[in-house]
């Protein structure tokens, strides 16, 4: 069985890390160089870094911050945030990103998968998608959806601003046979809640592609991480507000895991307080 991976989420916005709640509330978290670098010491498995208004404004990640993170840290490195051509996926893959996370791009530019696949392979392109939990009849007729009377939920573009109209789960198939190597799934219901992932939306995508899907969204206690695992069937889980405000280190929370019984990458070396 492949290791679970733990994966700290660096939101950034005007160069620093941020973190919100549902996609507001955003509060300040440090610099992206800094937290990237720390959480490397503590024996994070990945990092993602994540310029959150990108797309919304119109504009690229900040690049220069993405090469002094990569020169930083010795562990995967995804990027995302407003990357909207080839060649922009090659000049963050040459500044040090070892994947490119792709979201609103694709919805306006599905092919764009299939080229950054064919360019560079599909280990190096994970597809973003931004879930939201549809509630009631006249919103469930408002997505492109075949299915019954079951849970679905809708795929949001810029940042969590724009409905799409789009399954969520329909779309987690097409992005895998248009080359994704990864999901990166995020609950906008759960997001920065502490409350849980929403693992009926994990354990659907899961069940729907064979890529590996990275829970995104909700964590807040130890349990929540187990749960995402166990029941949603994630490959991955994203973290950030139970790190980023020092309530757990990668150290308690991979010890957890393994005591668990998941198959969990162990931390080697534990970081000395400066």
């Amino acid at each position: 069985m492949l290791a679970k991976r733990l994966i700290p989420c660096l939101d950034v916005r005007d160069g620093r890390v941020v973190k919100g709640v549902q996609f507001l509330d955003i509060q300040d978290a440090g610099d992206p160089v800094e937290r990237a670098s720390f959480y490397d010491k503590e024996g994070a498995d990945e990092i993602v870094f994540l310029d959150i208004t990108a797309s919304a404004e119109g504009r690229r990640a900040i690049v220069d911050v993405v090469r002094r993170t990569a020169e930083k840290i010795f562990i995967p490195f995804t990027v995302g945030g407003g990357i909207d051509s080839v060649d922009f996926m090659r000049e963050l893959l040459g500044n040090g990103a070892e994947k490119v996370s792709l979201n609103t791009s694709a919805l306006e530019n599905p092919q764009l998968i299939s080229t950054g696949s064919k360019h560079f392979g599909r280990q190096c392109i994970v597809a973003a998608i931004d879930a939201r939990r549809v509630t009631d009849d006249e919103e469930r007729r408002s997505v492109n959806y075949s299915g019954g009377d079951e849970a679905k939920w809708e795929v949001y573009s810029h940042g969590g601003r724009y409905p799409t109209g789009r399954d969520v789960v329909e779309w987690a198939q097409e992005v895998e046979e248009r080359g994704a190597g990864e999901i990166l799934l995020t609950s906008m219901d759960a997001d920065g809640t502490q409350d849980g992932y929403d693992n009926e939306l994990l354990a659907a995508v899961v069940d729907a592609v064979s890529i590996p899907v990275i829970a995104s969204g909700g964590a807040g206690e130890l349990d929540h991480l187990l749960e995402a695992f166990t029941k949603g069937n994630a490959h991955a889980v994203l973290v950030a507000s139970m790190l980023h405000f020092g309530k757990y280190s990668v150290a308690d929370i991979k010890d957890y895991l393994i005591k668990q019984g998941l198959p969990v990458r162990p931390v080697l070396s534990y970081p000395v307080a400066e």
